[in-house]
Protein backbone atom coordinates (compact mmCIF):
# COMPACT_ATOMS: atom_id res chain seq x y z
CA UNK A 1 0.00 0.00 0.00
CA UNK A 2 1.45 3.46 -0.94
CA UNK A 3 1.76 5.93 1.09
CA UNK A 4 0.59 9.83 0.36
CA UNK A 5 2.02 12.76 2.30
CA UNK A 6 0.87 16.85 1.48
CA UNK A 7 2.72 19.22 3.62
CA UNK A 8 2.44 22.83 3.11
CA UNK A 9 4.57 25.74 4.42
CA UNK A 10 1.48 27.93 5.64
CA UNK A 11 -2.50 27.56 6.76
CA UNK A 12 -4.77 27.11 4.20
CA UNK A 13 -6.04 26.28 1.27
CA UNK A 14 -4.86 23.81 -0.73
CA UNK A 15 -2.98 24.42 -3.67
CA UNK A 16 -5.51 24.23 -6.60
CA UNK A 17 -3.51 20.85 -8.12
CA UNK A 18 -2.36 19.55 -4.69
CA UNK A 19 -6.49 19.61 -3.32
CA UNK A 20 -7.44 17.72 -6.73
CA UNK A 21 -4.30 15.01 -6.21
CA UNK A 22 -5.72 14.79 -2.20
CA UNK A 23 -9.06 14.44 -3.19
CA UNK A 24 -8.82 12.05 -5.77
CA UNK A 25 -6.91 9.74 -3.19
CA UNK A 26 -9.94 10.08 -0.12
CA UNK A 27 -12.52 7.90 -1.95
CA UNK A 28 -14.62 10.63 -1.78
CA UNK A 29 -13.98 10.79 1.88
CA UNK A 30 -14.90 11.14 4.49
CA UNK A 31 -12.28 13.47 5.41
CA UNK A 32 -10.84 14.19 9.07
CA UNK A 33 -9.89 18.05 9.81
CA UNK A 34 -7.85 17.84 13.48
CA UNK A 35 -7.28 21.38 14.38
CA UNK A 36 -6.31 22.55 18.15
CA UNK A 37 -9.59 24.68 19.34
CA UNK A 38 -8.85 28.11 20.04
CA UNK A 39 -10.56 30.65 22.49
CA UNK A 40 -12.76 33.16 20.50
CA UNK A 41 -12.68 31.27 17.36
CA UNK A 42 -15.44 30.06 15.22
CA UNK A 43 -13.72 26.44 13.95
CA UNK A 44 -16.27 25.46 11.87
CA UNK A 45 -16.98 28.80 9.97
CA UNK A 46 -13.00 28.69 9.17
CA UNK A 47 -12.63 25.17 8.18
CA UNK A 48 -14.52 25.99 5.37
CA UNK A 49 -11.50 27.19 3.84
CA UNK A 50 -10.69 23.34 3.75
CA UNK A 51 -14.19 22.04 3.24
CA UNK A 52 -15.70 24.26 0.82
CA UNK A 53 -12.84 24.07 -2.31
CA UNK A 54 -12.76 19.92 -1.18
CA UNK A 55 -16.17 19.77 -1.42
CA UNK A 56 -16.15 21.23 -5.26
CA UNK A 57 -13.73 18.11 -6.09
CA UNK A 58 -16.75 15.78 -4.64
CA UNK A 59 -16.16 15.23 -1.15
CA UNK A 60 -19.58 15.49 0.72
CA UNK A 61 -18.95 14.32 4.27
CA UNK A 62 -16.10 15.78 6.62
CA UNK A 63 -15.28 15.04 10.78
CA UNK A 64 -14.18 17.96 12.54
CA UNK A 65 -11.81 16.51 15.33
CA UNK A 66 -11.18 18.86 18.06
CA UNK A 67 -8.10 17.72 19.76
CA UNK A 68 -7.13 17.39 23.25
CA UNK A 69 -5.53 14.66 25.95
CA UNK A 70 -8.94 12.94 26.13
CA UNK A 71 -9.97 11.97 22.96
CA UNK A 72 -13.66 10.37 23.32
CA UNK A 73 -14.75 6.77 21.63
CA UNK A 74 -16.66 8.31 19.38
CA UNK A 75 -13.71 10.62 17.94
CA UNK A 76 -11.66 8.08 17.67
CA UNK A 77 -13.83 5.87 15.92
CA UNK A 78 -14.58 8.49 13.41
CA UNK A 79 -11.17 8.78 12.76
CA UNK A 80 -10.30 5.12 12.04
CA UNK A 81 -13.11 5.40 9.43
CA UNK A 82 -12.08 8.41 7.54
CA UNK A 83 -10.36 8.38 4.18
CA UNK A 84 -8.25 11.60 4.33
CA UNK A 85 -6.56 12.92 7.37
CA UNK A 86 -5.80 17.04 7.45
CA UNK A 87 -3.84 18.53 10.35
CA UNK A 88 -4.41 21.86 10.86
CA UNK A 89 -2.30 24.99 11.77
CA UNK A 90 -1.75 26.46 15.36
CA UNK A 91 0.91 25.85 18.06
CA UNK A 92 2.93 23.62 17.10
CA UNK A 93 4.10 22.44 20.46
CA UNK A 94 0.09 21.75 21.44
CA UNK A 95 -0.29 19.55 17.91
CA UNK A 96 3.10 17.54 19.28
CA UNK A 97 1.13 16.84 22.71
CA UNK A 98 -1.77 15.89 21.31
CA UNK A 99 -0.58 13.55 18.61
CA UNK A 100 2.64 12.09 19.06
CA UNK A 101 2.60 8.79 21.19
CA UNK A 102 -1.31 9.13 21.46
CA UNK A 103 -3.92 7.28 20.23
CA UNK A 104 -5.16 9.44 17.89
CA UNK A 105 -1.43 9.31 16.81
CA UNK A 106 -1.81 5.66 16.43
CA UNK A 107 -4.63 6.05 14.03
CA UNK A 108 -3.10 8.41 12.06
CA UNK A 109 -0.09 6.33 11.41
CA UNK A 110 -2.28 3.23 10.95
CA UNK A 111 -4.54 4.62 8.17
CA UNK A 112 -1.19 6.70 6.95
CA UNK A 113 0.43 3.11 5.62
CA UNK A 114 -2.97 1.81 4.46
CA UNK A 115 -2.88 4.57 1.84
CA UNK A 116 -5.03 7.25 3.52
CA UNK A 117 -3.16 10.37 2.51
CA UNK A 118 -2.57 13.13 5.21
CA UNK A 119 -1.75 16.64 5.12
CA UNK A 120 -0.18 18.70 7.25
CA UNK A 121 -0.68 22.79 6.98
CA UNK A 122 2.29 24.46 9.06
CA UNK A 123 2.18 23.08 12.64
CA UNK A 124 0.42 20.07 10.71
CA UNK A 125 3.55 19.95 8.87
CA UNK A 126 6.32 20.52 11.28
CA UNK A 127 4.76 17.89 13.48
CA UNK A 128 4.59 14.96 10.38
CA UNK A 129 8.34 14.12 10.22
CA UNK A 130 10.47 11.90 12.48
CA UNK A 131 11.46 14.50 14.82
CA UNK A 132 9.47 17.83 15.14
CA UNK A 133 11.62 20.69 15.21
CA UNK A 134 9.94 24.02 16.80
CA UNK A 135 11.88 27.08 15.68
CA UNK A 136 11.77 30.00 18.38
CA UNK A 137 9.50 32.09 16.59
CA UNK A 138 7.09 29.52 16.95
CA UNK A 139 7.76 28.36 20.64
CA UNK A 140 5.95 30.48 23.51
CA UNK A 141 9.19 30.66 25.54
CA UNK A 142 11.48 31.41 22.57
CA UNK A 143 12.59 28.13 22.57
CA UNK A 144 14.36 26.08 19.98
CA UNK A 145 12.30 22.80 20.88
CA UNK A 146 13.11 19.42 19.24
CA UNK A 147 10.23 16.65 20.12
CA UNK A 148 9.42 13.47 18.76
CA UNK A 149 6.97 13.67 15.90
CA UNK A 150 4.60 11.79 14.12
CA UNK A 151 6.99 9.65 11.58
CA UNK A 152 5.04 10.06 8.75
CA UNK A 153 8.00 11.28 6.62
CA UNK A 154 11.65 9.79 7.37
CA UNK A 155 14.66 10.94 7.25
CA UNK A 156 13.98 14.53 6.77
CA UNK A 157 12.93 17.75 8.83
CA UNK A 158 10.58 20.09 7.90
CA UNK A 159 10.47 23.95 8.25
CA UNK A 160 7.66 26.28 7.44
CA UNK A 161 6.84 29.82 6.88
CA UNK A 162 10.22 29.49 5.48
CA UNK A 163 10.68 33.10 4.01
CA UNK A 164 8.11 34.54 6.02
CA UNK A 165 10.11 33.67 9.51
CA UNK A 166 13.42 33.94 7.79
CA UNK A 167 14.16 30.23 8.45
CA UNK A 168 17.46 29.49 6.09
CA UNK A 169 19.65 28.78 8.97
CA UNK A 170 17.14 27.03 11.04
CA UNK A 171 16.84 24.99 8.25
CA UNK A 172 20.38 24.60 7.92
CA UNK A 173 20.82 23.77 11.94
CA UNK A 174 18.07 21.23 11.96
CA UNK A 175 19.20 19.39 9.03
CA UNK A 176 22.83 19.28 10.75
CA UNK A 177 21.63 18.08 14.10
CA UNK A 178 19.19 15.90 13.37
CA UNK A 179 21.71 14.06 10.52
CA UNK A 180 18.75 13.46 8.13
CA UNK A 181 18.81 12.52 4.51
CA UNK A 182 17.06 15.38 3.09
CA UNK A 183 15.72 18.90 4.50
CA UNK A 184 12.99 20.87 3.18
CA UNK A 185 12.13 24.28 3.45
CA UNK A 186 8.21 25.22 2.80
CA UNK A 187 6.77 29.07 2.12
CA UNK A 188 3.63 30.07 2.82
CA UNK A 189 0.86 29.79 -0.09
CA UNK A 190 3.22 26.63 -1.28
CA UNK A 191 2.98 22.57 -0.51
CA UNK A 192 5.07 19.27 -1.75
CA UNK A 193 3.32 16.11 -1.99
CA UNK A 194 5.55 12.50 -1.16
CA UNK A 195 4.29 9.14 -2.37
CA UNK A 196 6.10 6.24 -0.19
CA UNK A 197 8.39 9.02 0.95
CA UNK A 198 9.29 10.24 -2.62
CA UNK A 199 8.85 14.01 -3.77
CA UNK A 200 7.03 13.33 -6.83
CA UNK A 201 4.85 17.19 -6.99
CA UNK A 202 5.49 20.95 -5.94
CA UNK A 203 3.19 23.51 -6.22
CA UNK A 204 3.37 27.04 -5.38
CA UNK A 205 7.23 28.89 -4.22
CA UNK A 206 9.35 26.08 -5.16
CA UNK A 207 10.72 24.44 -2.01
CA UNK A 208 14.69 24.90 -0.49
CA UNK A 209 15.72 21.56 -0.41
CA UNK A 210 18.75 20.33 1.22
CA UNK A 211 19.91 16.67 0.22
CA UNK A 212 22.81 14.29 1.59
CA UNK A 213 21.95 12.10 -1.68
CA UNK A 214 20.15 12.73 -4.43
CA UNK A 215 16.93 14.60 -3.93
CA UNK A 216 13.79 11.67 -3.86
Amino acid sequence: MRTHLFLFGGGPPFTPNLQKRFAALTNDGPVAILYVPRTGKDWVTYASIYTEPLQEEGIASFVHLPLSDAPTDEQLAQLQQCQGIILSGGETELYQQYLVATPIGDIIQSRFVNGVPVAGFSAGALVSPERCVIPEIDQRDNRRLRLPGLALLKDAVVCVHYETWGEAAHLVQSFTEEGTSRAFGLADASGIYLCDQYLIETEGTDPVVLSRSPVR
